[in-house]
């Protein structure tokens, strides 16, 4: 229960920033989406099951507070969290080149869900605008800030697990 705290806590600090100073430096608009990089990053360290229910739950997270529609970025999030915690036991826990590679494909992939989900809600959607203005800086944000993000969860579950 207190390792849970522990996620929990950690995922709301990472949600108060995204949500309080990175919209400063936002671009059009587009800043990075932590949450994503978390899962991700949850996902690699500890498998399928828990990255599934972290995608789940900053997905959730994110939805409560943005008041989007309901279910698109836990939906998102958890497939991500469930596809990377695959490769747990497929990789080097200590290399980070590979967590943070794929938090680019799991970006494009997470974007491409959400336009795919709003094409088929009705929405006009521009490919080559929004592959301009919005993908691509997004990218760009989240390979900046994949590997710190990447660092401190890893750091952090190597603390836990000392502790146990």
């Amino acid at each position: 229960m207190r390792e849970f705290g522990i996620w929990a806590a950690f995922a709301a600090g990472l949600y108060v920033l995204q949500t309080s100073l990175l919209p400063i430096i936002a671009y059009h608009g587009v800043s990075p989406n932590l949450m994503l990089l978390l899962t991700v990053s949850f996902a690699f360290l500890r498998g399928t099951r828990q990255g599934g229910l972290m995608g789940f739950l900053t997905g959730l997270m994110q939805e409560l507070s943005t008041g989007t529609f309901f279910g698109l970025c836990s939906f998102s999030q958890t497939l991500l969290g469930l596809f990377c915690g695959r490769f747990a036991n497929r990789v080097f826990k200590e290399q980070f080149s590979l967590p943070v590679l794929t938090s680019l494909g799991a970006t494009a992939f997470n974007y491409f869900i959400l336009a795919l989900l709003m094409v088929l809600l009705g929405y006009r959607f521009n490919l080559v605008g929004q592959l301009q203005f919005t993908l691509l800086p997004m990218l760009v944000y989240q390979l900046a800030c994949a590997y710190p993000v990447h660092r401190v969860t890893y750091v952090l579950e190597q603390r836990l697990r000392e502790k146990k």
